[in-house]
């Protein structure tokens, strides 16, 4: 009877084991403690995430109020196979609060740095203790060491268990030494890996990371590229990509070119120039976009993850409010503070419109909501997947703690400059008509487009005897690429600046760049430059 009884005991004692002792760490996974968000019922699927940066909604739109397909056919793509929240709104003109209020579900509260020690309830530390964090941060630092910078935590689970002991099993079993310390399996950190997070000084300037500004953004793309691959654990794919922020230097094309740094972005004649620029880097963004729904397809991430792109906050180009600070805000909040926002969900596939008051303290909520984890901390969000809610005013904070009430829907998109008649002409012979100084004529005599790099900006002085509004046409090898007006004379002189967004101007070799004069009747007039 004795031994009938205890031949239950190896099951029970093996149950206990795996179950009962500090091993059952290992073959039940558990949530970490502190900030770590607690798993709830459901899948966890990928999260694909990609913050842009400075860029209003309606440089998007066309005048119908739909994607402009045509310029930005990615865009369209991705709208037509997601939720498209187009009465969204960041919270703030300024990343340092904006980004930290998208990941916390929080309003900006404290003028601190936008780094873990101040945030330290976060999507990253939420999510950390189930997901695996792939994270790619521009001028933040919200996701800690302990998270982003060694594996959250041991493989776990049954199936680790049997494949750990199986090695181990050939390690003991095999004819030769093996090469491999046994006690590397089970080795605890040392103090200085176990305070990882605390090592790093917290910062206390919120421009902490500006030197960031001016990364190789192309570089940091193809970086969170790479890491697009399915794998054995939920994992957070995330991007805080500085496009298409200034400083503007891509065509559409992704070719590069170079501008002074002191032309202004404000004033008669430059507020048009800047916006022209933005738009065209914004086209080049668009082929990032394209690049990344490839991508996905191919490892096939599509269709399982949840798929976010959006921006922080946008900027405005209306004269005598051009940026983003507050009195841009009172002249085109429109352009400001509405963003574009892109919610793909695992396995959808048709496009739909949601005009609910969305603001980017909902971005969290929402993220959690999809990944089926239970937030450990109040949030000011609310997820897509509640109901709306009821006020149609926003919150916009140019500073922590000081909100400003928006009104309005959905920003109409201001239209769009209307290209010269000239722009695409080709021009012969013209009488000569007086004299210009043309910056950088050298890198028109040596143009290699293998380099990626294009003269598109061609700016210099005229004469005084020029008037204001005086329209200047640049031809590049004998075909105009752009109509510029001479602008009220500054530190800088009186000067022009000419943005030739068309590739196709330029050749290999030696390039011929023309400047000529437009008279009120429309005759041309050739400048001699220097």
């Amino acid at each position: 009877l004795a031994l009938r009884v205890a031949a239950a005991g190896p099951a029970a004692f093996v149950a206990l084991f795996l179950f009962a002792s500090p091993a059952s760490a290992v073959v039940l996974p558990r949530g970490g403690a502190g900030p770590a968000g607690v798993a709830a019922p459901g899948g966890h699927p990928p999260v694909v995430m990609l913050i842009l940066d400075e860029l209003p909604l309606v440089s998007l739109l066309g005048p119908d109020g739909r994607i402009d397909a045509a310029r930005y056919p990615h865009f369209a793509e991705l709208a037509g196979g997601s939720t498209w929240y187009r009465n969204a709104t960041g919270v703030s003109g300024w990343t340092p609060y904006a980004l930290p209020a998208m990941l916390t579900g929080r309003y900006p509260a404290k003028p601190v740095a936008p780094h873990y020690s101040q945030y330290p309830d976060n999507l990253f530390t939420a999510l950390g203790g189930l997901y695996d964090i792939r994270a790619e941060e521009s001028i933040t630092r919200l996701c800690p060491p302990s998270r982003c910078d060694q594996p959250v935590s041991p493989r776990q689970g049954l199936g680790t268990l049997v494949r750990e002991s199986e090695k181990l099993l050939r390690q003991v079993t095999a004819p030769v030494d093996s090469h491999v310390d046994p006690e590397e399996s089970y080795r605890e950190q040392t103090a200085v890996e176990a305070g990882l997070d605390a090592a790093e000084p917290v910062p206390a300037d919120p421009k902490f990371r500006w030197d960031r500004l001016n990364a190789n953004q192309p570089a940091r793309f193809a970086s969170f590229l790479a890491g697009l691959r399915p794998g054995d654990r939920p994992t957070l794919h995330f991007l805080h990509l500085l496009m298409p922020h200034a400083p503007w230097q891509f065509l559409p094309s992704g070719a590069r070119y170079a501008a002074p740094e002191d032309l202004p972005n404000d004033g008669a004649g430059w507020v048009d120039l800047a916006r022209r620029r933005h738009l065209a880097q914004l086209e080049y963004t668009d082929r990032l976009i394209g690049e990344t729904l490839r991508t996905l397809r191919a490892t096939g991430l599509y269709d399982r993850a949840l798929v976010m792109v959006t921006a922080d906050h946008g900027v405005s180009f209306d004269n005598g409010a051009q940026g983003r600070g507050m009195d841009a805000i009172r002249a085109a909040a429109g352009q400001v503070a509405w963003v574009p926002m892109f919610v793909k969900e695992p396995g959808q596939r048709a496009g739909r419109v949601d005009d609910r008051n969305w603001e980017h303290v909902d971005l969290l909520p929402t993220v959690a909501d999809y990944a089926h984890v239970r937030i450990p901390w109040q949030v000011d969000g609310r997820s897509a997947r509640q109901a709306p809610r009821e006020r149609a005013d926003k919150r916009f904070y140019d500073q922590p703690a000081e909100p400003v009430t928006i009104s309005g829907g959905v920003p109409a998109p201001p239209p769009l400059p209307k290209p010269h008649p000239l722009v695409g002409t080709t021009v012969g012979q013209r009488p000569a008509g007086g004299s210009a100084r043309v910056a950088d004529l050298a890198a028109f005599r040596a143009v290699d487009p293998d380099t990626g790099e294009l003269p598109a900006l061609v700016w210099g002085t005229v004469p005084a005897s020029v008037r204001d509004g005086t329209l200047l046409a640049v031809a590049v090898n004998g075909r105009i690429g752009a109509v510029v007006p001479v602008v009220p004379p500054d530190v800088g002189g009186r000067r022009f600046a000419a943005f030739l967004t068309d590739d196709r101007l330029f050749r290999a070799g030696d390039n011929r760049v023309d400047l000529y004069q437009i008279g009120a009747g429309g005759e041309l007039r050739h400048l001699s430059i220097s």
